[in-house]
């Protein structure tokens, strides 16, 4: 993807394709951060979206960790989320990794209601495997706060990847 530039000069469509997928299939984000333009440069944007992502209510956040894939086994991807996932050879899983991660991810679903969360980029598969098998065992307090961070750390990434 091509660095932006001059955020300011965007159309709400060119911006919403930029911005609209940084929090995973929750457009509504971006929409919100262009009616408060102008930005005085790419920082005041990635704070202005965090804001939003950290005003929003518990139930507007956990519809945004519902909207991330599962890890390794779901098909249709944002272009984000298939980018990140193969970054971290989740796409090279042998059978039983996937097993795995089958496992984990309906056993972590029905524990917390949403699915496992986390920022892969610099990560790869036994290192997410190991993080999931540990964060399942936790609270729904902890991994409610663990999920909200690693959605911003994806965000952060994807901001970082288009603004450069």
């Amino acid at each position: 993807m091509k660095p932006v530039k001059n955020i300011n000069l965007l159309t709400k469509k060119e911006f919403l394709s930029f911005f609209g997928n940084i929090f995973e299939k929750s457009n509504w984000i971006a929409e919100e951060a262009f009616n408060l333009k102008p930005f005085i440069n790419s920082e005041d944007l990635i704070i202005k979206m965090m804001n939003i992502y950290e005003n929003s209510t518990n139930e507007k956040i956990i519809e945004i960790f519902n909207l991330h894939p599962k890890l390794a086994i779901e098909k249709k991807l944002t272009s984000f989320s298939s980018k990140e996932q193969s970054g971290a050879k989740l796409n090279t899983c042998t059978k039983e990794e996937l097993d795995e991660f089958e496992y984990l991810n309906e056993n972590y679903q029905k524990k917390f209601g949403f699915p496992f969360i986390i920022a892969v980029k610099g990560k790869n598969k036994d290192v997410i495997l190991n993080d999931f098998r540990q964060r399942i065992k936790n609270t729904f307090e902890i991994e409610f706060n663990e999920a909200k961070n690693q959605v911003k750390r994806i965000a952060s990434l994807r901001l970082e990847e288009i603004l450069k």
